[in-house]
């Protein structure tokens, strides 16, 4: 069973390091009839959506645990690894309007309903807060490079995104 879990894991891990990759990137080898203006939007708003999907379920399962963030539930961990894959973007971005912009058009659009026209700001800023933290996103980096063999280090990134996920997940607690 052990060995199941980390080859999962492990798959996860190197489907996450690949959105990484492609987040920052962009799309330039997979569409090279493309323009930056135009491949910059569709990256927003798909790592937008990305990050949309990933904080539902981290919410469902808040929810589930009695409004509280278990950082070491593996469900939670890998949607916590996907979620700052998602927002790498905002690092760089968080000053241009069309690019929040299009993130958050993606949160809205697969969030079901849990990021809001009047969230989605809010929502938006507390991630760019969460991935501008260089502490943070140092250790984040370092961590998603060394663990392509190890779930150890995105039980790691998910413990050091606690606090902050688990003020933003209570902010939604009215819902």
């Amino acid at each position: 069973m052990k060995k199941i879990i980390l080859l999962s894991v492990a798959a996860m891990i190197m489907v996450s390091c690949g959105m990484m990759k492609s987040s920052s990137a962009g799309t330039t080898a997979q569409t090279t009839q493309a323009s930056a203006t135009t491949t910059a939007p569709a990256s927003a708003t798909s790592a937008g959506q990305g990050a949309g999907n990933a904080l539902l379920a981290l919410y469902n399962q808040y929810k589930a645990d009695g409004n509280k963030y278990d950082y070491q539930n593996m469900q939670n961990i890998l949607n916590t690894v996907t979620l700052v894959a998602n927002c790498e973007g905002l690092k760089n971005n968080y000053k241009d309007k069309t690019y929040l912009s299009d993130f958050g058009k993606g949160m809205i659009a697969s969030s079901l309903g849990l990021v809001t026209q009047n969230n989605v700001e809010s929502v938006t800023n507390s991630l760019v807060e969460m991935v501008k933290s260089s502490e943070t996103v140092q250790n984040a980096k370092t961590q998603t490079q060394n663990t392509a063999s190890t779930a150890a280090g995105y039980a790691n990134t998910a413990a050091q995104y606690a606090g902050a996920l688990s003020t933003l997940l209570g902010a939604f607690a009215g819902k």
